[in-house]
């Protein structure tokens, strides 16, 4: 991202308010780095993790693109439904703005509850998870399972190095996106090119193929779990929406930047999934703890060491966008009076949301010792796509309600009809085909969201310990309040 501004001789996203009112965001951002930031933050551990996901609930390969391509369509069009939003309300926060501009305070304050206590820390948490796996793979050869202390030991490194990242300079941070977004692009590359190579040299398992529709399952839960599999490869679709306040010519940039990024992403995926479906068995892919590794080691040779370092580079740079794009929506719900008011604060020379990038990496490391990749990303889906279907129904009920708005673009209304009840059947498909324990803690941890609103922000009870630890971690960590963008 283009052009961070400096105060004080420190490097970040924010300037100072005209009149020296405080700070905001720069609004710094152009096409391609918008495009750099979908792309960087979609293309993560999910294309090198999922696929085996994918296969283990469908059960045939065939099926299991076909799941590929309409998530990828999926999150095209959830898109364009966001793109709409992103227009008519021009704030960064994403679902949260939208929500709490349209449903008011409550459904709003429940988006953020789960967004910033499990939904941002799990990603993170997840991705970390994947980029230990490729770091530690080449350690273990010709091991079926990894050390659980040393795979967790390793993610957590990897989170507090992303966390002192971003806290030291937010221009650095960005740096090390777009290098990685290189990175990842250019592996994706490699294993379609070394797919299109087998298949050329005839070593292709192409009669594999022909009965690639056997076995599919055809239950809706396990349909609904390859999906959540699926669409986790292409979480981060909708992180342009949460630095609104920092695009460039919004209204065109925005559109444009998903249009490029998310159908680029899908052909790519699409395309190292028939790339491994060529060189791996789909036994071999279901016992492989690392599927691109595998891969590497069929094809490349002596090089394949080169795949355990690019996906560890890739995984990488997307946990490290997810820290980037999150710290944003954490301080905008501060900034409404929905989270502890020191979120909402930046550091004062560093201009980095250090608070906030403070207690996400604090949850994420616990959800790193309590978890496992899989059940993270079955949780975060369920949470993110009931996320997505109530921010798509902001839509619909901004048609009906309030024609006269300006739309400097407008979707056609059937893509959101569509994209609705598509997120009803993600959310309920699961629960109600396999009932899981986790499905109720999801449930019992929303209601705690009822409480925990009613009594700390409709009555505003605030404790005088809590004034009295915010005014003192303030001090220790050298942070202030921010402003909002002007347009």
């Amino acid at each position: 991202m283009e052009g961070s501004q400096q105060r004080d001789g420190g490097e970040g996203v924010a300037g100072q308010e005209p009149g020296g009112g405080g700070l905001r965001l720069g609004r710094d951002m152009g096409l391609w780095s918008a495009v750099s930031l979908i792309a960087g933050c979609v293309i993560g551990s999910g294309i090198f993790m999922s696929p085996q996901g994918v296969l283990v609930y469908m059960g045939s390969p065939g099926a299991s693109l076909v799941v590929w391509a309409l998530c990828g369509l999926l999150a095209t069009l959830a898109a364009l439904c966001y793109a709409e939003l992103g227009t008519l309300v021009p704030e960064s926060g994403g679902e949260y703005a939208y929500i709490l501009r349209t449903f008011g305070s409550l459904p709003a304050f429940l988006v953020i509850y789960t967004f910033v206590l499990v939904g941002r820390p799990a990603a993170i948490a997840a991705i970390s998870l994947s980029f230990a796996k490729y770091v530690m793979v080449p350690l273990y050869p010709g091991c079926s399972s990894l050390p659980q202390a040393v795979l967790k030991g390793v993610a957590a490194t990897c989170i507090l190095l992303l966390m002192l990242v971003n806290c030291w300079s937010s221009r650095m941070a960005t740096t090390l996106m777009n290098v990685c977004t290189i990175t990842k692009v250019l592996s994706l590359l490699v294993i379609m090119g070394g797919g299109a190579v087998v298949l050329g040299q005839g070593r292709g398992r192409v009669q594999a193929l022909l009965f690639t529709f056997h076995n599919t399952s055809q239950q809706a839960g396990h349909i609904g779990m390859a999906f959540y599999q699926g669409l986790w490869s292409f979480d981060g679709w909708n992180s342009l929406n949460c630095v609104m306040e920092e695009l460039k010519n919004p209204n065109q940039n925005l559109v444009w930047a998903l249009m490029i990024a998310i159908p680029l992403v899908t052909g790519l995926y699409i395309l190292v999934n028939i790339s491994y479906l060529l060189v791996l068995s789909p036994r071999e892919i279901l016992s492989s703890d690392a599927m691109a590794v595998s891969w590497g080691n069929q094809v490349l040779g002596a090089w394949a060491w080169l795949v355990p370092l690019a996906v560890a580079l890739s995984t990488f740079g997307s946990a490290n966008g997810t820290f980037f794009s999150g710290s944003r929506v954490c301080y905008v719900a501060a900034r409404e009076g929905h989270m502890p008011r020191l979120l909402s604060m930046v550091h004062v020379h560093r201009l980095t949301p250090a608070p906030a990038l403070l207690f996400t990496t604090m949850v994420a490391l616990v959800l790193v010792i309590l978890g496992s990749f899989n059940p993270i990303v079955n949780f975060l889906s369920f949470l993110s796509w009931l996320t997505y279907g109530t921010t798509i129904s902001c839509l619909l009920y901004l048609r009906m309600k309030k024609k006269s708005l300006p739309r400097p673009y407008k979707v056609p209304t059937i893509i959101p009809a569509i994209m609705l009840p598509a997120s009803l059947y993600l959310v309920l498909a699961p629960i109600i085909d396999q009932p899981q324990i986790d499905f109720l803690y999801v449930l019992l941890f929303l209601l705690s969201g009822f409480l925990v609103y009613f009594l700390f922000v409709y009555f505003r009870c605030q404790p005088k310990c809590l004034q009295v630890a915010t005014l003192h971690l303030q001090l220790l960590l050298e942070v202030v309040p921010t402003t909002k963008n002007a347009d």
